[in-house]
């Protein structure tokens, strides 16, 4: 992604890190490849030098000589893909311990499991964490609005998709042979590859839906156990994540399963075999691909924002099921995502008996459509205003 997008297309993030550098000395960004967290890191600290640890090189001599590394950088720098040096975190304790600036060093990855492993480690309670995920609609639409909601959820929201503007599927399909496959056999080992790729394909064919791992091992032919590493594998590396149903129970049996979602709606569409955003409207998939846009756009306020995501979804044992629950300790704020246009009076049922059983102050609906309208404790947003929906549910509750 080019440096230049970020003045145009400005981050949330980007507030968000240069406040904690005024009380950690370490930032971490994390988040999908090609999600720009380069960019950004770049962006934030234009004053701080750059290396990049997935070159070969520059490796090589992190790894033999950290302390002649790190001697280069006596004001601090920005490591993009740190997870590929391990050994150089114990290194920055003592540096960052020895020094006590703040903000001195930013070091981005794309993998959760070696960044947090390496920070968790070496640079606990010295390292403010970032989630970076792909665009937000809020981020984007000031300067490329998109053109209709069916080419939104069908290209989705990576910052090269939208600066770009390649061809989606091409871009996507690309997106999964050079980096998920490759962060798959850095991590696990994955002798057929062919399966693994149909698994992806299952996943998001069930996205929005709440997880199976029985059938998803069926129906790929592999084991509980190998659906279970691949899921860990996806989580990881940021393609999908598992949405947890909220704990309490209001006077019914609750489901305890998580759902699956994408992180971004269009590589959901890649990989679901949808060719274009004509099927995608009259296709089965916009529903789910609706749901997993609304509840991404939940999930990357919080993220970028710094905040823990403290979101759930609910459904009784009768099939009752609220999309979205806002946790804000003593009340719980529901949302529901409907993909039609024209609002009709069943889809307020669910929201409003949770409201009832809950006492929740208020509650939200996104839709296809345009119109924004309230109904009783319901607040209706049309699509482009999911930001202003966004805003609304996290904000703080109203005290008297």
């Amino acid at each position: 992604m080019d440096a230049k997008l970020l003045p145009m297309l400005a981050r949330h993030a980007a507030a968000t890190l240069q406040s904690l550098a005024h009380h950690y000395p370490v930032l971490a960004l994390t988040g999908p490849r090609q999600s720009g967290k380069t960019t950004l890191a770049r962006a934030a600290f234009p004053g701080k030098p750059y290396t990049s640890l997935e070159d070969l090189d520059t490796r090589e001599f992190a790894e033999r000589d950290p302390r002649g590394f790190l001697a280069q950088y006596p004001d601090g720098a920005v490591f993009d893909e740190a997870q590929r040096c391990p050994s150089l975190f114990s290194y920055l304790q003592t540096r960052v311990d020895t020094d006590c600036r703040m903000g001195l060093y930013l070091l981005t990855g794309s993998q959760q499991f070696g960044l947090l492993a390496g920070i968790s480690q070496s640079l606990a309670g010295r390292s403010g964490l970032v989630h970076l995920l792909p665009f937000s609609l809020d981020e984007v639409s000031a300067a490329k609005p998109p053109r209709d909601l069916e080419t939104l959820l069908w290209q989705g929201l990576y910052p090269p998709v939208i600066d770009r503007e390649p061809p989606p599927q091409t871009w996507l399909r690309d997106y999964v042979a050079t980096y998920i496959e490759r962060d798959v056999r850095q991590m696990i080992n994955v002798r057929d590859l062919s399966a693994f790729r149909r698994f992806l394909r299952m996943c998001a064919a069930r996205c929005a839906q709440a997880l199976n791992l029985a059938g998803l091992a069926a129906d790929c032919g592999i084991t509980h156990n190998t659906a279970r590493a691949w899921i860990s594998v996806l989580e990881a590396s940021y393609i999908v994540f598992l949405l947890p149903p909220h704990h309490r129970n209001f006077g019914k049996r609750l489901v305890k399963t998580p759902k699956l979602y994408f992180y971004d709606s269009g590589l959901a569409a890649a990989l679901a075999g949808v060719q274009s955003p004509h099927e995608l409207a009259l296709g089965s998939m916009r529903g789910a691909l609706f749901e997993t846009w609304v509840v991404g756009e939940f999930l990357k306020r919080r993220c970028h924002f710094g905040l823990a995501p403290e979101l759930y979804y609910w459904r009784d044992s009768n099939g009752r099921e609220v999309d979205l629950l806002v946790d804000h300790g003593s009340e719980q704020r529901p949302l529901e995502a409907k993909a039609g246009a024209t609002i009709a009076r069943d889809w307020f049922d669910s929201i409003v008996r949770f409201i009832d059983w809950s006492n929740a102050g208020q509650g939200a609906l996104i839709y296809a459509g345009s119109q924004a309208q309230r109904r009783g404790a319901v607040n209706v947003y049309g699509w482009r205003d999911i930001g202003v929906a966004t805003q609304s549910l996290f904000a703080p509750k109203n005290r008297t």
